[in-house]
Formats: C-alpha cells, structure tokens, sequence
C-alpha cells in the first residue's frame, strides 16, 4: 500500500547528519512538543487518502513553515484546513497560513480532497523547516536556499529523499514544482545531475499567488487542478 511505503520515508527523514550554518535551527514537528499528535495526523492523512497503489504526480514544494506543515506534517496544510478540509481533528494548536488557505482552493478546484490526493502527493524538496533569529529576536521561517552554505549542505540528503519518494512508486514521467524562482532552477540542476523526472512543470507558490496575484486566485488555482490531471 503506498501510505505505508510513504509513511516509512516521512517518520524516517532526519537531517541529524547534516553540518548546518551557525544560527541554523530544524523545524522538526516531528520531533517536538507536539510530536505524538503531529504522528498521529500524518498518519491519518496518509491512510485516508492513499490506501492503494494507485500511481501519483509528485508535487515539491520548499520546506515547512513554522504554521503550516512545521506545525501538522501535512505540506501547505495549517491547523485550521486540516480540520475543515481533511476532517482531522487538531487539539490545542490553533494556526492560520495564507499559503494553506490558496492551496485548498486549489484542492476545490481540483474536485476536493479525495479526487486531488487520489492523483496528486504534495511534499517538500527539504520535509524539515528552518529557522533563524529574527530581527526582533524571535524565530523567522529561512528557505533553504535562502542561505548558499544551507542549500549546499542539505543537498546529499534531498537527493536521497527525492530517490526514495520515487521508490514509493510515485511517478516519474512529469511532476510539479511548487515555485517557478530559486526552488524551480535548485529541482531542475539536481534533475540535470541524477535524471528523476522526465518532466517539470512549474506553478506559482501559494504565498506568491496571495500576496502578489490575489485579484488572480481562480486562475492559479485553475492551474494546479489541470496539472494534477495529466
């Protein structure tokens, strides 16, 4: 069953290896405070939607933020859509993401839940977030490609990942990237290298669409619904 194959590589990815950056924190939700709650909503989700082996699109976005996938473990999904979206139910942590709120729009237009992830898996090039002190002293969500050293350092281990999200039986024929900048040309250099898809297609990053392009919501939702069709 691919929940099962996928759920493995989830629970298994760690970045204790990795040399990072002075002033680099892991955003891990998988491994905080709220770690048993956090497996346990993984887990839900991936044997509601994919208790099959029906091949799916991979879509990668970046890395977690810390009130979207660094706090629930679901990619672009925040506490609240994970509720009145996926109908999992969240104790004690409340957290609104505009990043999640376009994507489920997207997912609507996609036919729901249940029509999109049954042809569509949505992860991250990098599934740990990051961090780093603010300028008000308080922890600020970092890109990996933000920082030259990062991006470098946590290279080895994507590679990794992407090959055993494929060995899941994902397919490899084309796949999406969510954000058409740096995350775009960083999955297109590593594509060059080790050949994983025949195809990218890019799509504009949710928080792109929202602060940037919201008079246009239906549009790019439009878009990542006929994506998840080929």
């Amino acid at each position: 069953m691919l929940a099962t194959a996928l759920l493995k590589e989830v629970f298994a990815f760690h970045l204790n290896d990795v040399s990072l950056p002075p002033g680099i924190d892991v955003l891990d939700p998988f491994r905080n405070e709220n770690a048993a709650q956090v497996h346990d909503l993984v887990t839900k989700f991936h044997r509601k939607f994919y208790a099959d082996n029906s091949p799916r699109i991979l879509m990668l976005g970046i890395n977690p933020g810390r009130f979207g996938a660094g706090i629930t473990g679901i990619c672009f999904t925040d506490t609240k859509r994970c509720e009145s979206e996926l109908g999992l139910p969240v104790k004690g942590i409340r957290t609104h993401e505009p990043s999640s709120d376009f994507f489920y729009r997207a997912v609507r237009a996609a036919g729901g839940p249940e029509a999109f992830y049954s042809r569509v898996y949505v992860q991250a090039l990098c599934p740990l977030g990051f961090t780093r002190m603010g300028p008000k002293g308080s922890p600020v969500n970092l890109n990996y490609y933000d920082d030259p050293a990062l991006q470098e350092a946590i290279t080895p281990v994507v590679t990794s990942w992407i090959n055993k999200l494929i060995a899941t039986g994902l397919r490899t024929d084309v796949m999406a990237c969510i954000g058409t900048g740096k995350n775009l040309a960083f999955l297109k250099k590593l594509n060059d290298r080790h050949g994983f898809f025949r195809r990218i297609i890019a799509l504009e990053h949710p928080r792109f669409v929202m602060q940037y392009r919201y008079k246009r919501l239906d549009e790019y939702a439009a878009k990542y619904a006929e994506t998840s069709l080929l």
